[in-house]
């Protein structure tokens, strides 16, 4: 019976080294697939996406918004991520936002139109494909050119103003050209700087940190807002334009956005198992 079966005690022994070995191969495992932290910001970026090099987060914390007389203070964090390939300037769509813009604020809303003395709000969204955004990250660490491009229009909000008060639109965008660099504004505006802030690399160099970001641009237009009131639109957007100062020409109008710009290489986000299982 010995030489057919293991003892007890043999039997004990192979049990106990099989539950370490199972233990350590366990072990082994989850630490492969443990997400690593520095990369969880890239969790929506397209890196299975073929072409993708790089994936980006930028985020505004800080600046304003002024079209025509009204000055908007971005106190509530902006978020552009996505995907940027080889050899293209073109954002490509993050997996989930690719912009994440909640409302701002509208110092002292909109005093003067019946009705819209409560609180007006300012949400700001692409007026176009995530794909016609542009950026460069060259000339944002140069300090020269558009560093990003984005086409955008501006949503007013407040129960008098209906859901479809805009200022710009798919048709008639605000274009924002912003430069890391110094504007060249037409008057009354005068230049600007901004600035490509603080530069480090993290995780061995697979992900670049830009801190303390200004993209600024002075030289846009605003187009005249629209669809403000429903019904009443024909009465309160001549009234919405006239307390704003729209339709204002280039020079007349200014983005500052302060924040911060994260690059990673999208091998070492694909690796860091931060990504959707496809």
């Amino acid at each position: 019976m010995q030489n057919r079966f293991l003892s007890g005690a043999r039997m004990r022994r192979c049990t106990s080294l099989t539950v370490a070995l199972l233990l350590v191969c366990a072990a082994g495992a989850s630490a492969k697939t443990t997400p690593n932290p520095e990369y969880l910001p890239f969790k929506e970026c397209p890196a299975h996406t073929k072409g993708v090099i790089f994936c980006l987060v930028a985020t505004t914390t800080g600046g304003e918004v002024k079209l025509g007389s009204k000055a908007v203070p971005i106190e509530h964090p902006i978020v552009l991520q996505g995907g940027v390939a080889n050899k293209s300037e073109n954002l490509v769509p993050a997996t989930g936002q690719t912009f994440i813009s909640p409302p701002q604020t509208v110092p002292g809303g909109l005093v003067g139109i019946e009705g819209l003395g409560g609180e007006v709000t300012a949400r700001t969204e692409l007026a176009a494909p995530a794909t016609a955004v542009v950026v460069n990250e060259a000339n944002t660490v140069d300090e020269s050119g558009i560093a990003v491009r984005l086409p955008l229009k501006v949503h007013l909000e407040n129960p008098a103003l209906g859901s479809s008060c805009y200022v710009g639109s798919e048709a008639d965008p605000i274009v924002l050209q912003l430069t890391t660099g110094t504007t060249k504004p037409p008057a009354p505006n005068t230049p600007i700087k901004g600035s490509k802030g603080n530069l480090t690399f993290r995780e061995g160099g697979n992900i670049i940190a830009l801190t303390d970001v200004s993209l600024v641009d002075n030289a846009f237009a605003a187009p005249e807002a629209t669809g403000c009131g429903g019904l009443l639109s024909l009465v309160l957007n001549p009234l919405v334009n006239a307390i704003i100062g729209l339709p204002s020409a280039a020079g007349n109008n200014t983005a500052i956005l302060d924040g911060s710009i994260e690059l990673a290489t999208a091998k070492a986000v694909r690796a860091a198992h931060v990504l959707p299982k496809t």
